[in-house]
Protein backbone atom coordinates (compact mmCIF):
# COMPACT_ATOMS: atom_id res chain seq x y z
CA UNK A 1 0.00 0.00 0.00
CA UNK A 2 1.47 3.36 -0.97
CA UNK A 3 0.92 6.58 1.27
CA UNK A 4 -0.01 9.75 -1.06
CA UNK A 5 0.86 13.25 -0.54
CA UNK A 6 -2.34 15.80 -0.70
CA UNK A 7 -2.84 19.16 -0.99
CA UNK A 8 -4.60 20.58 1.67
CA UNK A 9 -5.88 23.17 -1.16
CA UNK A 10 -8.89 22.09 -3.48
CA UNK A 11 -8.47 21.98 -6.99
CA UNK A 12 -11.45 22.03 -9.29
CA UNK A 13 -12.97 23.08 -12.76
CA UNK A 14 -15.85 24.99 -13.40
CA UNK A 15 -15.44 28.77 -13.28
CA UNK A 16 -12.50 30.52 -11.62
CA UNK A 17 -11.86 33.95 -10.50
CA UNK A 18 -12.74 35.72 -13.97
CA UNK A 19 -15.90 33.73 -14.03
CA UNK A 20 -17.30 31.40 -16.19
CA UNK A 21 -15.40 30.33 -19.44
CA UNK A 22 -17.94 30.24 -22.83
CA UNK A 23 -16.08 26.89 -23.58
CA UNK A 24 -15.83 25.14 -20.02
CA UNK A 25 -14.29 21.62 -20.64
CA UNK A 26 -13.48 21.50 -17.45
CA UNK A 27 -16.27 20.09 -15.47
CA UNK A 28 -18.04 16.92 -16.20
CA UNK A 29 -21.50 18.47 -15.91
CA UNK A 30 -23.78 17.37 -19.17
CA UNK A 31 -23.30 19.52 -21.70
CA UNK A 32 -27.27 19.31 -23.07
CA UNK A 33 -28.53 21.08 -20.18
CA UNK A 34 -29.61 22.18 -18.04
CA UNK A 35 -32.35 20.05 -18.00
CA UNK A 36 -35.54 22.61 -19.06
CA UNK A 37 -38.17 21.04 -16.25
CA UNK A 38 -35.30 21.33 -13.95
CA UNK A 39 -34.32 24.62 -14.55
CA UNK A 40 -38.08 25.62 -14.52
CA UNK A 41 -38.78 24.33 -11.04
CA UNK A 42 -36.09 25.63 -9.65
CA UNK A 43 -36.84 29.54 -11.11
CA UNK A 44 -40.57 28.72 -9.29
CA UNK A 45 -39.24 28.22 -5.83
CA UNK A 46 -40.92 30.08 -3.02
CA UNK A 47 -37.48 30.64 -1.10
CA UNK A 48 -39.51 32.15 1.74
CA UNK A 49 -39.97 28.96 4.01
CA UNK A 50 -37.92 26.28 5.00
CA UNK A 51 -38.04 22.87 4.24
CA UNK A 52 -39.17 19.75 5.72
CA UNK A 53 -36.31 19.52 8.07
CA UNK A 54 -36.78 15.87 7.94
CA UNK A 55 -37.05 15.75 4.17
CA UNK A 56 -40.42 13.35 4.50
CA UNK A 57 -42.08 13.02 1.28
CA UNK A 58 -38.54 13.58 -0.98
CA UNK A 59 -36.43 10.58 0.82
CA UNK A 60 -40.01 8.84 0.20
CA UNK A 61 -39.51 9.69 -3.25
CA UNK A 62 -35.94 8.54 -3.46
CA UNK A 63 -36.65 5.90 -1.89
CA UNK A 64 -38.87 4.44 -3.97
CA UNK A 65 -36.99 5.93 -7.41
CA UNK A 66 -34.20 3.34 -6.28
CA UNK A 67 -36.32 0.72 -4.65
CA UNK A 68 -35.01 1.08 -1.09
CA UNK A 69 -36.04 1.95 2.60
CA UNK A 70 -36.61 5.45 3.02
CA UNK A 71 -34.60 4.92 6.57
CA UNK A 72 -31.49 4.33 4.28
CA UNK A 73 -31.75 7.80 2.49
CA UNK A 74 -29.21 10.18 3.56
CA UNK A 75 -29.58 14.06 2.90
CA UNK A 76 -26.25 15.95 1.71
CA UNK A 77 -25.86 19.16 1.42
CA UNK A 78 -23.29 18.01 -1.62
CA UNK A 79 -20.59 15.34 -2.28
CA UNK A 80 -18.33 16.66 -1.03
CA UNK A 81 -20.02 17.45 2.62
CA UNK A 82 -20.60 14.03 2.90
CA UNK A 83 -17.45 12.88 2.00
CA UNK A 84 -15.90 15.21 4.89
CA UNK A 85 -19.11 13.63 7.37
CA UNK A 86 -18.37 10.04 6.11
CA UNK A 87 -14.59 10.41 7.17
CA UNK A 88 -15.46 12.19 10.47
CA UNK A 89 -17.52 9.03 11.24
CA UNK A 90 -14.66 6.72 10.28
CA UNK A 91 -11.98 8.61 12.93
CA UNK A 92 -14.79 8.57 15.39
CA UNK A 93 -15.52 4.92 14.79
CA UNK A 94 -11.91 3.93 14.98
CA UNK A 95 -10.75 3.61 11.88
CA UNK A 96 -7.27 4.95 10.71
CA UNK A 97 -6.89 4.64 7.22
CA UNK A 98 -8.74 5.71 3.89
CA UNK A 99 -8.00 3.71 0.41
CA UNK A 100 -8.61 5.80 -2.01
CA UNK A 101 -7.98 5.44 -6.13
CA UNK A 102 -4.80 6.07 -7.12
CA UNK A 103 -6.26 8.87 -9.99
CA UNK A 104 -9.47 10.50 -8.31
CA UNK A 105 -11.28 13.40 -6.91
CA UNK A 106 -9.66 15.15 -4.45
CA UNK A 107 -11.88 15.55 -1.75
CA UNK A 108 -11.61 11.69 -0.49
CA UNK A 109 -8.06 12.53 0.54
CA UNK A 110 -8.37 16.14 1.17
CA UNK A 111 -11.33 14.71 3.50
CA UNK A 112 -9.35 12.24 5.17
CA UNK A 113 -6.56 14.19 6.20
CA UNK A 114 -9.06 16.93 8.06
CA UNK A 115 -9.96 13.82 10.24
CA UNK A 116 -5.89 12.82 10.83
CA UNK A 117 -6.47 9.04 8.80
CA UNK A 118 -3.90 7.64 7.01
CA UNK A 119 -4.01 8.16 3.02
CA UNK A 120 -3.35 5.61 0.81
CA UNK A 121 -4.06 4.15 -2.63
CA UNK A 122 -6.92 1.25 -3.18
CA UNK A 123 -4.62 -1.27 -5.35
CA UNK A 124 -5.05 -4.35 -3.03
CA UNK A 125 -6.62 -6.29 -0.97
CA UNK A 126 -7.25 -4.90 2.61
CA UNK A 127 -7.23 -7.25 5.38
CA UNK A 128 -7.70 -3.83 7.69
CA UNK A 129 -10.87 -2.42 8.59
CA UNK A 130 -10.82 1.10 6.58
CA UNK A 131 -12.62 3.87 4.99
CA UNK A 132 -12.83 2.67 0.90
CA UNK A 133 -13.96 4.93 -2.02
CA UNK A 134 -14.68 4.15 -5.36
CA UNK A 135 -16.14 5.97 -8.12
CA UNK A 136 -17.72 4.07 -10.88
CA UNK A 137 -17.30 5.51 -14.18
CA UNK A 138 -13.75 7.12 -12.60
CA UNK A 139 -12.64 10.46 -12.91
CA UNK A 140 -10.76 11.58 -14.91
CA UNK A 141 -10.37 8.60 -16.78
CA UNK A 142 -13.69 7.70 -17.18
CA UNK A 143 -13.19 3.76 -16.93
CA UNK A 144 -14.43 1.06 -14.64
CA UNK A 145 -12.81 1.80 -11.11
CA UNK A 146 -10.18 -1.32 -10.80
CA UNK A 147 -11.28 -1.48 -7.21
CA UNK A 148 -14.17 -2.50 -7.79
CA UNK A 149 -12.67 -5.78 -8.67
CA UNK A 150 -11.86 -5.88 -5.20
CA UNK A 151 -15.55 -5.79 -3.46
CA UNK A 152 -16.70 -8.82 -4.30
CA UNK A 153 -16.34 -9.77 -0.98
CA UNK A 154 -17.68 -7.73 2.66
CA UNK A 155 -14.91 -5.10 3.97
CA UNK A 156 -13.40 -6.28 6.99
CA UNK A 157 -15.45 -5.61 10.44
CA UNK A 158 -16.17 -2.19 10.65
CA UNK A 159 -14.88 -1.05 7.48
CA UNK A 160 -17.06 1.09 5.66
CA UNK A 161 -17.08 0.94 1.21
CA UNK A 162 -18.52 4.21 -0.33
CA UNK A 163 -19.36 3.98 -4.36
CA UNK A 164 -19.43 7.60 -5.61
CA UNK A 165 -22.10 7.34 -8.82
CA UNK A 166 -21.74 11.14 -9.99
CA UNK A 167 -21.11 10.12 -13.06
CA UNK A 168 -23.42 6.58 -13.48
CA UNK A 169 -26.51 8.72 -15.29
CA UNK A 170 -24.03 10.04 -17.67
CA UNK A 171 -22.43 6.88 -18.86
CA UNK A 172 -22.41 6.34 -22.65
CA UNK A 173 -21.73 3.02 -22.86
CA UNK A 174 -24.16 0.19 -22.30
CA UNK A 175 -22.46 -1.43 -19.28
CA UNK A 176 -24.29 -2.34 -16.54
CA UNK A 177 -23.66 -2.17 -13.34
CA UNK A 178 -22.88 -4.41 -10.76
CA UNK A 179 -25.83 -3.96 -8.35
CA UNK A 180 -23.72 -6.98 -6.25
CA UNK A 181 -20.94 -4.61 -5.48
CA UNK A 182 -22.72 -1.99 -4.53
CA UNK A 183 -24.82 -4.35 -2.13
CA UNK A 184 -21.99 -3.54 0.56
CA UNK A 185 -21.53 0.03 0.29
CA UNK A 186 -22.95 3.47 0.32
CA UNK A 187 -23.97 4.85 -2.78
CA UNK A 188 -23.83 8.78 -3.17
CA UNK A 189 -25.83 10.35 -5.82
CA UNK A 190 -24.83 13.89 -6.96
CA UNK A 191 -27.68 14.29 -9.80
CA UNK A 192 -26.80 17.91 -10.65
CA UNK A 193 -23.85 16.97 -12.89
CA UNK A 194 -26.76 14.56 -15.04
CA UNK A 195 -29.12 17.93 -14.84
CA UNK A 196 -26.30 20.75 -15.61
CA UNK A 197 -27.41 22.02 -12.70
CA UNK A 198 -24.39 21.92 -10.56
CA UNK A 199 -24.69 25.24 -9.18
CA UNK A 200 -27.49 23.75 -7.07
CA UNK A 201 -25.81 21.95 -4.29
CA UNK A 202 -28.07 19.06 -2.95
CA UNK A 203 -27.08 15.26 -3.16
CA UNK A 204 -27.96 12.04 -1.27
CA UNK A 205 -26.62 8.89 0.21
CA UNK A 206 -27.89 5.20 0.32
CA UNK A 207 -26.66 3.63 3.04
CA UNK A 208 -26.43 -0.67 2.55
CA UNK A 209 -28.97 -2.71 3.63
CA UNK A 210 -26.96 -4.19 6.90
CA UNK A 211 -25.92 -0.53 7.29
CA UNK A 212 -24.93 -0.72 11.34
CA UNK A 213 -27.80 1.82 13.03
CA UNK A 214 -25.02 3.64 14.98
CA UNK A 215 -23.90 4.58 11.89
CA UNK A 216 -26.57 6.17 10.42
CA UNK A 217 -27.55 8.27 13.67
CA UNK A 218 -23.82 9.37 14.02
CA UNK A 219 -24.42 10.85 10.20
CA UNK A 220 -28.18 12.11 11.09
CA UNK A 221 -26.26 13.55 14.52
CA UNK A 222 -23.70 15.12 12.38
CA UNK A 223 -25.07 17.01 9.75
CA UNK A 224 -26.02 20.60 9.89
CA UNK A 225 -29.99 21.84 10.26
CA UNK A 226 -31.66 21.80 6.77
CA UNK A 227 -28.50 20.74 4.38
CA UNK A 228 -31.04 20.67 1.53
CA UNK A 229 -32.41 24.19 0.35
CA UNK A 230 -35.94 24.44 -1.38
CA UNK A 231 -34.11 24.51 -4.80
CA UNK A 232 -31.96 21.79 -4.20
CA UNK A 233 -35.20 19.96 -2.81
CA UNK A 234 -37.07 21.14 -5.79
CA UNK A 235 -34.54 19.33 -7.98
CA UNK A 236 -34.04 16.12 -6.46
CA UNK A 237 -38.04 15.92 -6.87
CA UNK A 238 -37.85 16.50 -10.33
CA UNK A 239 -34.99 13.88 -10.91
CA UNK A 240 -37.45 11.23 -9.89
CA UNK A 241 -40.06 12.12 -12.34
CA UNK A 242 -40.39 10.20 -15.71
CA UNK A 243 -40.10 13.22 -17.64
CA UNK A 244 -36.82 14.30 -16.71
CA UNK A 245 -35.58 10.61 -17.03
CA UNK A 246 -36.82 10.57 -20.71
CA UNK A 247 -34.73 13.72 -21.26
CA UNK A 248 -31.41 12.71 -19.38
CA UNK A 249 -31.24 9.50 -21.50
CA UNK A 250 -32.27 11.69 -24.98
CA UNK A 251 -29.28 13.84 -23.65
CA UNK A 252 -26.79 10.34 -24.02
CA UNK A 253 -27.60 10.20 -27.06
CA UNK A 254 -26.48 13.55 -28.24
CA UNK A 255 -23.30 13.20 -26.09
CA UNK A 256 -22.45 10.12 -27.55
CA UNK A 257 -22.32 11.88 -31.17
CA UNK A 258 -20.30 15.06 -29.73
CA UNK A 259 -17.93 12.24 -28.00
CA UNK A 260 -17.00 10.93 -31.17
CA UNK A 261 -16.34 13.98 -32.91
CA UNK A 262 -14.16 15.10 -29.65
CA UNK A 263 -12.28 12.18 -29.62
CA UNK A 264 -11.38 12.54 -33.40
CA UNK A 265 -10.48 16.31 -32.79
CA UNK A 266 -8.01 14.93 -30.26
CA UNK A 267 -6.56 12.70 -32.69
CA UNK A 268 -5.89 15.29 -35.22
CA UNK A 269 -4.39 17.59 -32.38
CA UNK A 270 -2.13 14.78 -31.77
CA UNK A 271 -3.22 14.45 -27.96
CA UNK A 272 -3.27 10.70 -26.92
CA UNK A 273 -6.27 10.02 -25.51
CA UNK A 274 -6.44 7.48 -22.89
CA UNK A 275 -8.51 4.96 -23.43
CA UNK A 276 -11.42 3.18 -21.87
CA UNK A 277 -13.89 6.09 -20.96
CA UNK A 278 -17.59 5.00 -20.49
CA UNK A 279 -18.46 8.44 -19.64
CA UNK A 280 -19.48 11.76 -20.93
CA UNK A 281 -15.59 12.89 -20.46
CA UNK A 282 -12.06 11.59 -20.91
CA UNK A 283 -8.57 12.39 -19.78
CA UNK A 284 -5.94 13.26 -22.76
CA UNK A 285 -1.52 13.23 -22.76
CA UNK A 286 -1.01 16.61 -24.75
CA UNK A 287 2.09 16.02 -26.85
CA UNK A 288 5.50 16.10 -25.24
CA UNK A 289 6.64 19.41 -27.02
CA UNK A 290 3.67 21.33 -25.83
CA UNK A 291 4.60 23.79 -22.84
CA UNK A 292 1.11 22.43 -21.09
CA UNK A 293 1.03 25.06 -18.22
CA UNK A 294 1.10 27.83 -21.21
CA UNK A 295 -1.51 26.23 -23.18
CA UNK A 296 -3.85 26.28 -20.24
CA UNK A 297 -2.96 29.62 -19.50
CA UNK A 298 -3.29 30.78 -22.92
CA UNK A 299 -6.40 28.44 -23.85
CA UNK A 300 -8.46 30.66 -20.56
CA UNK A 301 -7.12 33.99 -21.97
CA UNK A 302 -9.28 32.87 -25.14
CA UNK A 303 -12.44 31.88 -22.89
CA UNK A 304 -11.57 27.73 -23.15
CA UNK A 305 -10.97 25.72 -20.15
CA UNK A 306 -9.37 22.32 -19.64
CA UNK A 307 -8.93 20.65 -16.49
CA UNK A 308 -5.22 19.91 -15.64
CA UNK A 309 -4.83 16.43 -13.89
CA UNK A 310 -1.79 17.55 -12.45
CA UNK A 311 -3.89 17.41 -9.35
CA UNK A 312 -5.06 14.02 -10.06
CA UNK A 313 -1.85 12.46 -10.40
CA UNK A 314 -1.52 12.30 -14.11
CA UNK A 315 0.94 15.26 -15.10
CA UNK A 316 0.94 16.70 -18.75
CA UNK A 317 -2.87 15.35 -19.02
CA UNK A 318 -6.27 17.43 -19.30
CA UNK A 319 -9.16 16.00 -18.57
CA UNK A 320 -12.05 17.41 -21.17
CA UNK A 321 -15.82 16.97 -20.51
CA UNK A 322 -17.78 16.69 -23.68
CA UNK A 323 -18.88 19.80 -25.55
CA UNK A 324 -20.60 20.93 -28.33
CA UNK A 325 -19.18 21.02 -31.63
CA UNK A 326 -19.03 24.92 -31.61
CA UNK A 327 -16.86 24.86 -28.84
CA UNK A 328 -14.72 21.91 -30.19
CA UNK A 329 -13.99 23.87 -33.01
CA UNK A 330 -12.88 26.84 -30.97
CA UNK A 331 -10.53 24.56 -29.17
CA UNK A 332 -9.20 23.23 -32.65
CA UNK A 333 -9.07 27.16 -33.88
CA UNK A 334 -6.60 28.18 -31.04
CA UNK A 335 -4.77 25.00 -31.28
CA UNK A 336 -4.35 25.58 -34.99
CA UNK A 337 -3.41 29.27 -34.57
CA UNK A 338 -2.20 29.59 -31.57
CA UNK A 339 1.37 27.85 -32.79
CA UNK A 340 0.67 24.69 -31.37
CA UNK A 341 -0.52 22.83 -34.54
Amino acid sequence: MTAMEVSPHSVHGGPDARGAARHDFSTNANACGPCPMVAQAVRDVDASRYPDPRYTALRARLSEFHGVDAERIVMVASASEFMQRISALAARTGLRRVLVPRHGYGDYSRAARAWGLEIAVNESGEQEASLQWACDPASPTGRRDDALMRWDQPPAPGGIRVLDCAYVPLMLDDVPADAGLRAGAWQLWTPNKALAMTGVRAAYAIAPEQVLQEHLDALHAMSASWPVGAHGVAMLNCWVEADVQRWVQRSLETLRLWKARQLALCERMGWDVLQGSLANYFTARLPVDCDGPRLLVRLREDDIQLRDCASFGLPHCVRLGVLAPVSQAALEHHWIHGGYA
